[in-house]
């Protein structure tokens, strides 16, 4: 794991983690992050949206945001 990262979503704060960056390149697709202390997996769908893969309660604007900051962050 990596640094952690922050992401300021609806006016609440949550620290996050990638793990194995080395691995995310311009062609993925599915990574995993550390959220909070909870590992989760994001995914992109067909219409190129960021998604949870296991479908767990979080809430889908919050995933699409950490995909994109990913995506901006590592350049995919």
């Amino acid at each position: 794991m990596g640094l952690t990262l922050r992401l300021t979503f609806k006016d609440n704060d949550y620290n996050y983690q990638i793990i194995n960056s080395n691995q995310i390149n311009s062609s993925t697709t599915e990574f995993s992050l550390t959220l909070n202390g909870e590992t989760i997996e994001l995914i992109k769908d067909a219409k190129n949206v960021w998604v949870q893969k296991d479908g767990k309660s979080l809430d889908p604007e919050l995933v699409q945001a950490l995909g994109r900051s990913v995506s901006l962050r590592l350049r995919m």
